[in-house]
């Protein structure tokens, strides 16, 4: 389930046109920094990992919506935040990637 989560965010990802290549390239690598932080959860944590994956998913597809609202996009990534919140004591180099990610996407204006 989270690797095709995952897969849907690697191919929203492929299609953001803002930005520079740089900064696309940034994202990818940030992804698979991501994929390999999910890889090594536990299992008990994997329910929690979804929603990382669901929200992350959520403002990947607000970046690449045609008419997309500043607003949807915002509470996308504030989704995000929000579920890597239980995951700040415990893996603290998940929570590390994932707000790379948002700030990364935040300087791109996404």
């Amino acid at each position: 389930m989270i690797n095709d989560t995952l897969a849907k965010i690697e191919s929203a990802i492929a299609k953001v046109q803002a930005g520079n290549s740089k900064d696309k390239a940034e994202l990818v690598s940030l992804l698979n920094k991501l994929k390999t932080e999910l890889a090594a959860l536990p299992p008990g944590k994997l329910d929690d990992a979804r929603s990382i994956g669901y929200f992350t998913e959520a403002a990947a597809h607000e970046v690449t919506r045609a008419n997309s609202t500043v607003q949807l996009r915002n509470l996308s990534i504030s989704g995000i935040s929000y579920a890597v919140k239980g995951f700040e004591a415990t893996h603290p180099q998940l929570v590390s990637v994932v707000n790379e990610m948002c700030m990364l996407l935040a300087r791109m204006g996404i």
